[in-house]
């Protein structure tokens, strides 16, 4: 009877570990598939205070949904067509001005290089120069370096069908999570024994309105950042008004450093396809707006999620961003914040009971 202990122990041991590596190797497997599902999941709890609002305005869920979604739809719509239009305006324009050098008769790049390197550098040898530069062109496999770029056109638009797929993936999780909210909450509810499943219900709730208040306040921050900026960069005659204001919208969704991040991009671009006078001045006013922004309109905004402190904020972002990237740092804060509710709820409560 003692032989067969030790072997039972190490039989089950084995059996625990394989377990473990196959549980490890499935996460891993399926780790695009539960991107997707906690994304719709995260867009869902964001969406459903809108849903919700609706409701108290007497509308049935389905249309309340129906309306939130096709609402959001058409406010990325529009500032898709915003854009594209922008993009392939100056994409022609530089196609246009690239053409015209080429047809110009007189038109001598390298001619004109050799000329601007004698008079620069007068002891040397611009011959020599173009000389080495032309074995060195002729030593490349053009082929070789023709198939590296034609497979890196191949990859970034395979990566481009990939994000498309996993957007349409994400979008109809995100419907489908929405219109089955109350469900999903009930059915996960119904998993807790009767006797604490009050006080996990209202655990529950306190979470997952403190995630949906949070995502709508970081995207009212971001609309409130893109619309001043629109109209204060058109004002002062900015490059692409339009294009850096939707900028200053996405990097305004992006807790911590995502307002200071956007704003040096559009300082940066207005001085480098703007003048120094408006660069000067774009920097002047982000700087007074992301103090209006920090003391003035987030407190209010953000006033109805949990408060974080900043030390976890800025843990919780970084540990999110080395995870997930740009997604966990987004989420990182919502999930800091309901394991706040749970430790000044469940955990301090209970040791004070002892």
């Amino acid at each position: 009877m003692k032989l067969h202990n030790p072997f039972r122990v190490a039989f089950v041991a084995t059996l625990g570990v394989g377990l473990g590596l196959v549980l490890i190797g499935s996460i891993q497997t399926l780790s695009t598939i539960l991107l997707y599902v906690g994304t719709a999941l995260f867009l869902s709890l964001g969406l459903d205070p809108i849903v919700a609002w609706l409701e108290r305005r007497k509308l049935p869920r389905w249309a309340a949904v129906l309306i939130t979604i096709l609402g959001v739809l058409a406010a990325f719509a529009g500032i898709i067509l915003m854009i594209i239009p922008i993009i392939v305006g100056q994409i022609s324009q530089l196609v246009a001005d690239i053409q015209d050098l080429v047809e110009q008769d007189d038109w001598n790049p390298v001619g004109e290089i050799k000329e601007w390197m004698s008079a620069t550098f007068p002891n040397l040898n611009v011959d020599d120069v173009f000389g080495y530069l032309e074995d060195w062109f002729n030593s490349i496999d053009v082929g070789a370096v023709g198939e590296q770029i034609g497979g890196g056109i191949i990859a970034v638009g395979g990566a481009v069908l990939a994000g498309l797929a996993g957007a349409f993936i994400v979008l109809i999780l995100t419907i489908y999570f929405t219109a089955s909210t109350p469900n999903l909450k009930r059915a996960v509810y119904q998993l807790v024994p009767a006797s604490k499943r009050a006080r996990f219900i209202d655990l529950g709730e306190q979470i997952t309105d403190s995630v949906g208040h949070y995502v709508i306040g970081q995207l009212s921050l971001g609309v409130i950042n893109g619309v001043l900026s629109a109209i204060f960069l058109s004002i002062i005659n900015a490059p692409f008004p339009a294009v850096l204001a939707v900028i200053a919208f996405f990097f305004s969704l992006i807790p911590l450093v995502g307002t200071l991040t956007g704003s040096t991009i559009i300082v940066l671009f207005c001085l480098g396809l703007g003048s120094p006078t408006t660069a000067l001045i774009a920097a002047i006013y982000y700087l007074i707006y992301m103090q209006i922004e920090a003391y003035v309109l987030s407190p209010r905004i953000m006033g109805r999620a949990v408060s974080v402190p900043g030390a976890v904020v800025v843990i919780a972002a970084l540990a999110g961003g080395a995870l997930l990237g740009l997604l966990g740092a987004l989420v990182a804060i919502p999930v800091a914040a309901s394991i706040l509710i749970i430790y000044r709820q469940v955990v301090i409560p209970r040791q004070n009971e002892r």
